[in-house]
């Protein structure tokens, strides 16, 4: 009896040997080039021949290496998306459509966080990283413009964010300010007339606490109502932070009948203790968040939240990185800002 090899018989031991093209080539009796062909799809192939090679790549389990592949295009077949916090929804969303459009180019998204500071960032524009990657997008919080500027770099970058930047890179923005008029707009139309502001510290010149409370403000001025300073709630981002905002107006005795949370993460915080507090949304008080995660339209009221373009930013970030990676950085950097929409749910009332 032929006795099994260290591998336990000879089906395991085809699968533990790397198959070349060459091996694909002798089974199906043609040249390497014609097998290179069929793979990538090249004309002049006949239909008899391309069957053939496809059968015995079936059949001996050739895989191509895209490594070597990308090694020898001088590419690794990697984008970087460098962000703030990777446990926030929108930016795990945000990844998750980019990975669909990148794939559909032959390249991976590799997430990195940045902790939202100088540091971070910095670091995630340096050489040595970017040498990592054919391509970075970069979520820019902390960095100050003038250190994006010096930078000595041509490799492909673009910039996601709400900080004025260089105009030497590609920039895609949501439009904070628009989005925020939008959604206290809306909560006046229907009734509300003090209208708490959740999120952020909008002192901070051009971020995006900053650029929502201008957007805040200027519906009340359009409105003709007045904003009084006290319903204005400064917090970090999470669950328990939109809880405690509420609690605390509620602490201090301070009316409120409208919520606009900075981010949907605060306004689920929010609504919870609106709950436990005994107040019924929208009944008793209505909420509008911002990012519109994939979440909200699945909570109990359904959120209404601020769509900031989500496609059309997936979309635009995408095929500026592209045409960089393609062919290099375009002489005169693209700087757009995508428009925003509020999606009406169970949280706030019918206009009317």
């Amino acid at each position: 009896m032929k006795r099994p090899g260290r591998w336990g018989g000879d089906s395991n031991r085809r699968a533990s040997t790397v198959v070349t093209m060459a091996d694909v080539a002798r089974s199906a009796g043609v040249s390497t080039m014609t097998v290179s062909n069929v793979i990538n799809g090249r004309p002049r192939v006949g239909a008899a021949t391309r069957e053939r090679v496809l059968a015995a790549i079936n059949e001996l389990g050739y895989q191509v290496n895209l490594a070597a592949r990308h090694l020898r295009a001088g590419r690794t077949g990697v984008v970087g998306l460098a962000v703030p916090e990777l446990e926030r929804p929108y930016f795990a969303q945000l990844a998750a459509r980019l990975a669909d459009r990148f794939e559909a180019h032959g390249l991976r998204i590799v997430m990195e966080r940045t902790g939202g500071g100088r540091e971070g960032e910095l670091d995630a524009v340096a050489f040595s990283r970017l040498r990592m990657y054919d391509g970075l997008i970069l979520s820019v919080v902390d960095i100050d413009p003038a250190e994006l500027n010096q930078l000595r770099t041509d490799a492909p970058v673009v910039m996601i964010g709400e900080r004025a930047l260089p105009s030497r890179f590609d920039h895609v923005m949501m439009d904070n300010v628009g989005g925020a008029r939008q959604a206290t707009a809306h909560l006046l139309a229907v009734g509300a007339r003090r209208i708490a502001m959740l999120g952020g510290n909008p002192d901070t010149a051009a971020t995006m606490p900053a650029l929502r409370a201008e957007g805040y403000t200027l519906a009340h001025e359009e409105a003709g109502v007045p904003v009084d300073p006290a319903l204005t709630v400064r917090t970090s981002f999470g669950l328990q932070d939109g809880y405690d905002a509420i609690q605390s107006l509620l602490d201090r005795k301070i009316a409120f009948d409208g919520v606009f949370a900075l981010t949907d993460v605060v306004a689920m915080g929010a609504l919870r203790a609106l709950a436990d507090a005994g107040l019924k949304v929208p009944d008793d008080v209505q909420v509008v968040g911002f990012d519109d995660i994939d979440e909200a339209q699945y909570l109990v009221p359904s959120l209404s939240s601020v769509n900031p373009g989500h496609e059309e930013m997936a979309d635009a970030i995408t095929s500026l990185l592209i045409a960089q990676v393609a062919g290099g950085q375009a002489d005169k950097p693209t700087e757009l800002i995508v428009p925003a929409r509020v999606v009406e749910r169970g949280t706030t009332k019918r206009a009317g």
